[in-house]
């Protein structure tokens, strides 16, 4: 069920569209804003509160690597899989990441629950490949020893 918090928002910014649902990327946003992640049964109750079917918003919602349809940790690392960064060592630097994390594999969260890694097709930076962005920020030219820098800026006590 959407709260009257999350109604409200997507009502203030729908107007900006020609139809409510034209704002399915916003109200998207919205939800996941509030509640970490996009669950199936928030994604039926936005896709009717828009006026969408619930496989329409799921196409949008998939589409885009920044809305996130499962639970994720405090930190979002979307580490680029494209041609170039694969041409780089991706491989290795996707290991040494997930190794130092704890994980088996992508897609999955640490135990800690600090940090998610996930897949990214391009990151739109292919001159400094390898790359992965935390949050909003791109990390780029990456080796192992990077990687472990900038994991260390984020356990700083």
């Amino acid at each position: 069920m959407l709260t009257e918090n999350e109604m409200k928002a997507i009502d203030e910014v729908a107007p900006a569209f020609p139809r409510k649902r034209n704002a399915a990327i916003d109200a998207l946003k919205i939800v996941q804003g509030r509640r970490g992640w996009i669950s199936d049964e928030a994604l039926t109750d936005l896709a009717g509160y828009l006026g969408m079917s619930t496989a329409q918003l799921d196409d949008v919602a998939t589409f885009y690597n920044r809305i996130y349809r499962c639970p994720v940790g405090k930190h979002v690392i979307l580490l680029c899989d494209s041609v170039s960064c694969w041409i780089l060592d991706q491989e290795r630097i996707r290991d040494h990441l997930l190794l130092s994390l704890g994980l088996r594999g992508l897609c999955e969260t640490s135990a800690d629950g600090m940090f998610t890694v996930l897949p990214a097709a391009c990151l739109g930076a292919c001159d400094r490949a390898p790359v992965m962005m935390v949050d909003d920020k791109l990390y780029c030219n990456l080796t192992c020893e990077k990687i472990d820098e900038i994991l260390g800026t984020f356990r700083k006590p």
